[in-house]
């Protein structure tokens, strides 16, 4: 076995000496990366040819391995492991690869270029699975698969499920547009994969343990199913009934089943019979599911397989080895066993092989198989145990094949059927031609190339499909250097043609039935070369001769001889005069029988048509009859054949002169030497002449065409010079007149422009004038509609100011209402106070009188009383004072409030005409307290006067009493007055407040007066009388002053009001213009 390691290369062979037959293992691929590590490969896939592998490593790289050309190539780098692959799409160069990322991407393996990129999975991708037409592909997650069309790469349908129920696999079945389902609680369903309905359901086994299905396997012809999980039981279903047909028990070594392959076979028709096993101890199983024989294993318990892929032409089996490596298995070399004769079989299964537990294992599969059918197990049985007796004959021994056949059996099934199930026809034709699959001696055959002879064989025999071209090709190659007669004969296309249609898919088998058909039955063909067979033809003619005198006769008549009415059939084997089916037939009974039977078919098909050939009269017409189909039961000729074959003499028969089947030696194939050499190497050395002459005369010839092609290169380069001269020349007077006429087109276009330009120019002047109105229209609107809101603004803010104004007037008359009413609450408390104060005056002038009398010491009393007096008078002032500021703060606030609306000249007069009135009652106020003031003086003077004259009488010591105090009575009686006269003129001013001053002045200065008239004596009254007078007048100038001062200090308030109102109305209109 050998390993190779591709390190970091990106290209290479697989294996550097060519594996030998025998060896089940070819070779192993392993990866190693910087300091000897191991790299794991994932996961490998097979292409639609079975030629070529992808493997995918724990690295995210892609590998192609080509096993047919010995050569693998890395062909992309994804960066992450992959999960899954797929390499058998429609365009074969374009593979698929599941990421860890849960995204599929697809890459083509020449360029190396990313084609697509599908997401939409939302866990890992376990598998892909493609359509047989390569354009759908079906990806399958734990949770969802997804069905994507390959030609747009778009999602065109998405199973969900149940979270509770989980998918085991979605795939597709070979063949058909089906899909199948399989899910965690073992149920199947199988769907219509263009619209998703749902054709039918398996049915879950209700008796018997739970499988819980794992692993899912469908033959090519997608009629069986096989499933297996967690037991040693397999489930094999007929998709075609919908039925579980049979139970397979695997040893009790196998407890858990990974995965289940079919093993193809070229001659099975699809319907695969091999199914391998892959168990969790590594060891890969393969099992015939009819026999239910174990047949070979893959792998050890030491040596574990992880996951399989086999190719499609069950050539070649890939396992991932359980320490990352690639095992490549040949399956020839894993079935050598099989092919064994049937003795061998026997021995093996009876238990003579010395390998007791593979034998023991074999008889277990087989004995425990349940639920079978009960009908066919019998028969089965009986086959599967049927053993060859003691004393079997020699020619039993001759008749037995390989594979347990029994040609003497086979022949009487082929004449009760007349033909051999098509299923099974391969099989037998590779039994009975005893092919001995010398895998090596072919590729040594192929590995020279292609045949110089062939080369050229499409233009001679042109074949529609290029596969079936390159194979016959490839046959016709590989015969022709096995024997060299091969290269010159020209009807070899002939014959191997219908067994390249038939075995198109393993090249290596079609080569070994040609060759086998060669020596058998074209025996003596190649004596005459390069005249046909003309010996082989008398034996033909013979036989008719002596069966059917009277057609010879006819055909000898028109000049017919046996090479045109024999050989057209014998050089290509009846494939132009029969059908597929019939030809098929035909061969079935070919292989079955002597060489010599394919003489006699010929002389059964000329009997048989008998009739139309005594019609027939023209050469031409005998070669278009043997050259094309004709009306003919095939069964009864072959009937035909039979009783040729049994009737004719055996001094006639070809038998005589023909051998027996020969079949081709193994390991390396027959010498063919039954021809003419000298002719051969003649024709050769000839054609090799003829081909070196005609190299020569290729050569010279493609010199010659050469120099002539120079020549006339030349020669069209001068022409072409001259022509382009002469059409430079003309295209330059042309250029001249265009010009001229452009010019001449341009000046009118000039002339057209300037006319536009001019009409642009009004219309833009009208347009503008246009906009400047329809702006200017705009503005005025506008402003208009400013105005409008300014005027309904003003109007607002004038309501507002009216409203606000009324409120105030309205506060001013109420102002104005209580000014009143505290007036008049002030007379009456004056008029109180002075009835009061006249009480009090007259007790006090009683009481000084009594004083007077009983005390002499009352001049201290008189004058303490009127220092107090002189205090009171202070405290009066400066209470007049006090209520005189309160009162200017009044009208201060007042005249505040008459200047917030200062921009109202109506308002305006009305305050200043309150104002006036107020005025005017303040100094109708002033006169009526100064006209109480004097009538309460002149009260005060009848009563002096009256004390006078009641005191006239009084002692003279008293009389000298006054006279010490008279100077201080008139020094101290001004003052009085004019304290008097100063709280009067205070009472005036200011209103209310000053009448209690003057009640509380009074009666002091009436007292004092009247102590100053009574100290006068008779001779003194008359200037008492002028100092009186005097007074008056001081108090009247005093008065004056007073007055005057009062009025500058309102004048002062009032400008100071004004200032205030002033500075309140700006504040307002501040605050207003905020507003706005």
């Amino acid at each position: 076995m050998e390993v190779t390691d591709i390190g970091n290369k990106e290209e290479g062979k697989v294996w550097h000496r060519k594996p030998t037959l025998g060896k089940g293992v070819l070779v192993t691929v392993v990866r190693t990366a910087q300091q000897a590590k191991t790299v794991r490969f994932l996961h490998v896939a097979f292409d639609a040819t079975g030629d070529s592998f992808l493997a995918g490593d724990h690295h995210g790289n892609i590998y192609v391995f080509d096993i047919s050309r010995n050569r693998f190539r890395l062909v992309q780098k994804t960066g992450q492991a992959c999960t899954a692959l797929a390499f058998s799409l429609h365009r074969t160069t374009e593979f698929l690869v599941a990421l860890a990322d849960y995204t599929i991407k697809c890459f083509d393996k020449d360029t190396k270029q990313l084609v697509s990129w599908m997401r939409g999975h939302e866990g890992a991708v376990s598998s892909i699975s493609v359509h047989s037409s390569g354009r759908y592909a079906i990806s399958t997650s734990l949770d969802t698969a997804q069905l994507w069309d390959l030609d747009t790469f778009q999602r065109k349908r998405k199973l969900n499920i149940k979270q509770s129920v989980g998918i085991q696999r979605v795939f597709f079945l070979p063949l058909s547009n089906t899909i199948l389902s399989c899910f965690s609680d073992d149920s199947i369903f199988a769907w219509e994969s263009d619209t998703l309905f749902c054709k039918y359901q398996l049915p879950v086994p209700d008796c018997g343990p739970k499988i819980s299905y794992k692993a899912f396997a469908v033959t090519r012809d997608g009629k069986s199913l096989a499933a297996g999980g967690r037991s040693n039981l397999l489930h094999l279903w007929c998709l075609d009934s919908k039925q579980l047909v049979r139970v397979i028990q695997m040893p009790t070594q196998v407890r858990t089943v990974r995965q289940l392959e079919f093993l193809p076979d070229s001659f099975d028709g699809g319907a695969s019979q091999t199914l391998g096993v892959l168990s969790q101890d590594g060891v890969m199983r393969f099992i015939n599911i009819h026999t239910c024989k174990l047949l070979f294993h893959m792998g050890s318990h030491d040596d574990a397989i992880t996951t399989v892929a086999v190719s499609p032409n069950g050539r070649h089996v890939v396992a991932i080895m359980d320490n990352g490596s690639i095992n490549v298995y040949s399956v020839q070399s894993l079935t050598q066993e099989l092919n064994k004769p049937p003795p061998s079989q026997v021995a093996v299964v009876s238990g003579g092989d010395p390998d007791q537990e593979l034998s023991n294992l074999k008889v277990k599969v087989r004995s425990e198989v349940v639920q079978r059918p009960a009908k066919s197990s019998g028969r089965r049985t009986q086959v599967k145990i049927l053993r060859p007796t003691a004393g079997s004959t020699a020619e039993d021994k001759e008749n037995e094949l390989p594979a347990g056949l029994n040609k003497k059996r086979l022949v009487a099934l082929l004449k009760a059927f007349g033909e051999y199930p098509a299923k099974y026809r391969m099989f037998v034709w590779r039994s009975l031609l005893f092919l001995p699959e010398n895998h090596a001696a072919y590729s040594s055959l192929t590995d020279k190339g292609l045949h110089s002879a062939y080369l050229t064989l499409h233009d001679k025999y042109p074949i529609k499909s290029h596969k079936l071209q390159r194979g016959l090709q490839r046959v016709l190659s590989a015969l022709a250097h096995w024997a060299a007669i091969f290269g010159e004969v020209e009807y070899l296309p002939l014959i191997a043609f219908p067994f390249v249609k038939l075995f198109q898919n393993n090249p290596m088998l079609c080569f070994e039935v040609v060759a086998t058909v060669i020596v058998n039955w074209c025996q003596h063909w190649f004596e005459y070369f390069p005249n046909p067979p003309l010996n082989v033809l008398s034996m033909a003619e013979n036989v008719l001769a002596h069966h059917d005198k009277e057609l010879l006769q006819h055909l000898v008549d028109c000049g017919i001889t046996s090479q045109l009415y024999v050989w057209p059939l014998l050089e290509t084997l009846f494939s132009e005069v029969l059908t597929r089916d019939e030809w098929l037939r035909l061969f079935d009974s070919i292989f079955s029988n002597h060489p010599s039977f394919l003489l006699m078919a010929c002389v059964a098909y000329i009997t048989c048509c008998r009739e139309p050939l005594l019609l027939c009269s023209q050469k031409q017409d005998f070669e278009y009859f043997f050259h094309h189909r004709n009306n003919l039961d095939v069964g009864a000729m072959i009937k035909e054949a039979y009783r040729l074959m049994g009737s004719t003499p055996a001094d006639i028969h070809p038998r005589t002169m023909l051998s027996d089947f020969t079949p081709l030696t193994k390991g390396q194939y027959p010498v063919f030497n039954h021809y003419p050499e000298f002719i051969v190497e003649y024709q050769s050395r000839e054609r090799e002449k003829i081909r070196l002459q005609e190299m020569e005369y290729l050569r010279e010839r493609q010199e010659v065409s050469a120099l002539r092609a120079d020549f006339v290169h030349r020669q069209a380069e001068e022409e072409a010079y001259y022509a382009q001269q002469e059409l430079l020349q003309k295209a330059e007077e042309q250029r001249r007149n265009i010009l001229a006429q452009e010019e001449e087109k341009l000046t009118q276009q000039r002339a057209k422009l300037a006319a536009m330009k001019r009409e642009l120019k009004v219309k833009e002047i009208q347009l503008l004038d246009a906009t400047r109105r329809r702006f200017l229209k705009k503005q005025q609107d506008l402003k208009a509609s400013q105005i409008q809101e300014l005027e309904q603004e003003i109007g607002r803010k004038m309501d507002l100011r009216e409203r606000e104004t009324a409120a105030a007037v309205q506060d001013l008359e109420v102002r104005q209402m209580e000014l009143e009413a505290q007036r008049r609450r002030l007379e009456q408390h004056l008029l109180k106070e002075q009835e009061r104060m006249g009480q009090e005056v007259e007790k006090e002038v009683e009481m000084r009188m009594r004083r007077a009398d009983k005390k002499q010491g009352s001049y201290t009393d008189l004058l303490h009383s009127s220092e107090t007096n002189m205090q009171a008078l202070e405290e009066s002032l400066a209470e007049a004072c006090q209520l005189g500021l309160e009162s200017d703060w009044q009208r201060e606030v007042a005249e505040r409030l008459q200047q917030v609306d200062a921009e109202q000249e109506r308002k305006r007069e009305r305050l200043a005409e309150l104002h006036r009135r107020t005025l005017a009652e303040e100094e109708r106020l002033a006169d009526t307290v100064r006209d109480v003031a004097g009538r309460k003086w002149d009260e005060v003077m009848s009563a002096r006067a009256q004390l006078q004259e009641q005191q006239q009488p009084l002692t003279s010591a008293d009389t000298d009493g006054q006279r010490q105090t008279r100077p201080l009575c008139s020094t101290r009686g001004l003052p009085h007055r004019h304290s008097a006269s100063a709280a009067v003129s205070v009472g005036t001013s200011t209103g209310g407040p000053t009448t209690r001053l003057n009640c509380a002045t009074s009666p002091k200065q009436a007292g004092t007066n009247m102590v100053c008239l009574n100290s006068s004596s008779p001779s003194e009254s008359t200037s008492t009388n002028f100092s009186l007078d005097r007074g008056r007048a001081q108090l009247d100038s005093s008065e004056r002053e007073l007055l005057k001062e009062i009025r500058a200090l309102r004048q002062k308030l009032a400008a100071r009001a004004k200032e205030g109102s002033s500075a309140s109305s700006q504040s307002v209109h501040t605050l207003s213009s905020v507003s706005q």
